[in-house]
């Protein structure tokens, strides 16, 4: 029985951990071949692949994310191949069972919650006596009826073969998100969050994890992505495996973990701050609301207090970048609302603040209830809302305004101190500036074509004109450093038009004369007028550029930026110096 398990994954670079569960528990009674695609893939090319590998059974892995297009794929392979046995499998199949049974009428079984004992007693059924009755936590149909069978009870997770062994895996280890699981369930009650459902926390092995661990990195994992719902649940156990992967992590390899924030003992980060090697880790945390009347209704737990305590002093710690999480249209959460969330945690810094829209999940407390609030939502997946009873669908069009700037000026940091300076000086708050930017990029037509780098800094100061209360000549000094800061090498051209040659002989002339003002490091690179041309750009600032890095405070002085390009492509170094 030639068995195929897939999915289709967002991106490339990401991998399914729950196809290679399902695997390793497989074998080695069945032998099952993995094949994952992404949702960007033509339809007619996963098709014909699978196709090609004559399977008999074909397991997919469904989530919100890849759906639609596995639908599509299922529909397509059994007009081609009516015999094929299709088995859907995934937290998105697993709730409103009986209706999948129906959207998607060319699937044969479907595997409902934990799949590794439910799909290889699947197999085993399928090559044998057929007697599916035997199998808990399958939906099917027999004789034109629906028979949907429950759990039976959850699995050792101790008990299961290790996923990350596979040779076929080896040589992309390097260039993908390696995912790894410590335990599954969630002890919090969220319920906008399919955690929610499952009671309790269990976890794996340690020490098959450890060991899992090294093998990754030996063969050369970069991203290991821990995939726990909340992974500093249990202090002494986080402890355990920060301090493991202090001591035996390689160069180059980073691990990001889920966590909560407010539960996080100071001495906790302490201790990262004093031993983990800048950039080893990264937290991923889930704020999503500071308005304690939506939390109170989403059942969630959560002390904006603490949580700052934690947030600011891993920041201060510079060893972790931080990825904060926000939710727009969570229950009487409204514009005014949400834009106080918005400035709340964004007053924290972190290094990217990701905005995203209440999806309602199947099987969430909230979509469940979704009437109370008067919630409408997306027919098909991700099931993203369009309005509720305090949140109107324009409400929804300006917040997704503010999303689509904060990815680009924020999250990717191309221009971090000019934001700075807007925010502190030039709008009311983040928000505003956001929102303002936002509106007018969205009226420009700017989000529906593509952009280069240097259009993002065009595009800005060209909003920045409409406003007349604006020093615009502070601002376009800070968006010429932030630019050539970012620079690996000398550009070709700018997103301004450069100064003359002529009109910077003097300044050149001046450098040359006296290296020093510039500071110690570059007199000790001893540029001669050649090395000084080909290597570094120039430009004259309205304002002493070394007081406002220093102090964050504009004075009107003017100053002399160079910027030098180091010839090995190790990236730009910012010197300056004031002019009388």
């Amino acid at each position: 029985m030639n068995t195929i398990i897939t999915t289709l994954n967002a991106k490339y670079i990401h991998t399914s951990l729950s196809i290679r569960y399902l695997k390793a528990y497989a074998e080695p009674d069945f032998s099952v071949q993995l094949a994952e695609y992404t949702i960007k893939d033509p339809i007619m090319n996963i098709v014909g692949d699978l196709y090609a590998k004559k399977p008999d059974v074909i397991g997919f892995s469904c989530y919100i994310w890849n759906i639609e297009e596995t639908m599509k794929v299922v529909a397509m392979l059994k007009k081609i191949n009516p015999n094929l046995c299709i088995v859907l499998g995934g937290p998105e199949v697993t709730y409103d069972v009986n209706e999948w049974l129906d959207l998607i009428p060319d699937a044969d079984f479907i595997v409902i919650g934990e799949g590794e004992v439910t799909f290889k007693e699947l197999l085993t059924e399928l090559s044998g006596e057929r007697n599916f009755k035997r199998i808990g936590g399958i939906a099917y149909r027999q004789d034109g009826k629906k028979i949907i069978q429950p759990q039976i009870g959850k699995i050792d997770l101790k008990t299961l073969p290790s996923p990350y062994r596979f040779e076929e895996d080896q040589e992309a280890l390097s260039k993908r998100v390696v995912y790894i699981e410590t335990s599954r369930g969630c002890p919090f009650n969220c319920q906008f969050c399919l955690s929610s459902i499952e009671v309790g926390v269990r976890y794996f092995d340690r020490e098959k994890i450890k060991a899992d661990i090294r093998y990754l990195m030996e063969r050369g994992a970069k991203t290991i992505k821990f995939v726990d719902r909340t992974f500093n649940i249990s202090r002494s156990y986080a402890m355990e495996m920060f301090q493991f992967l202090i001591d035996e992590h390689r160069p180059g390899t980073v691990f990001q973990f889920e966590i909560t924030a407010d539960i996080m003992r100071p001495e906790v980060i302490q201790f990262l701050n004093d031993h983990a090697p800048a950039g080893l880790f990264r937290f991923e945390i889930g704020v999503q609301s500071t308005n304690d009347q939506t939390n109170d209704l989403v059942q969630r737990r959560q002390n904006f207090e603490k949580l700052t305590r934690t947030v600011t002093m891993v920041k201060e710690g510079q060893k972790i970048d931080q990825h904060l999480d926000l939710i727009a249209g969570l229950p009487e959460e409204d514009y005014y609302s949400f834009q106080k969330t918005f400035d709340d945690v964004f007053a924290l810094r972190p290094e990217e603040l990701q905005l995203g829209f209440l999806k309602m999940l199947r099987g969430t407390g909230l979509r469940i209830r979704a009437n109370e609030h008067d919630y409408i939502y997306s027919d098909h997946a991700p099931y993203e809302i369009l309005g509720n009873n305090v949140l109107s669908f324009d409400d929804i069009v300006r917040i997704k305004q503010v999303e689509d700037v904060l990815e680009k000026y924020w999250n990717d940091h191309r221009m971090d101190y000019t934001i700075e300076y807007l925010i502190q000086n030039a709008f009311p708050s983040p928000f505003d500036f956001f929102q303002q930017f936002g509106t007018y990029w969205d009226e420009k037509g700017w989000s529906r074509i593509g952009h280069q780098l240097e259009d993002l800094f065009r595009r800005l100061q060209q909003f920045l004109a409409t406003k007349d209360e604006i020093e615009t000549d502070f601002v376009t000094g800070l968006m010429k450093y932030d630019y050539l800061n970012s620079q690996k090498y000398k550009p070709r051209k700018t997103w301004w038009e450069p100064s003359q040659k002529q009109e910077r002989n003097w300044i050149y002339e001046e450098i040359l004369a006296d290296s020093s003002k510039l500071g110690k490091h570059f007199a000790s690179l001893q540029l001669n007028e050649k090395d000084l041309r080909k290597h570094t750009m120039i430009e004259e600032l309205p304002f002493d550029l070394n007081t406002y890095l220093t102090t964050g405070k504009m004075v009107r002085q003017s100053s002399v930026m160079v910027a030098y390009f180091d010839p090995s492509g190790k990236g730009s170094t910012i010197y300056s110096y004031t002019t009388k």
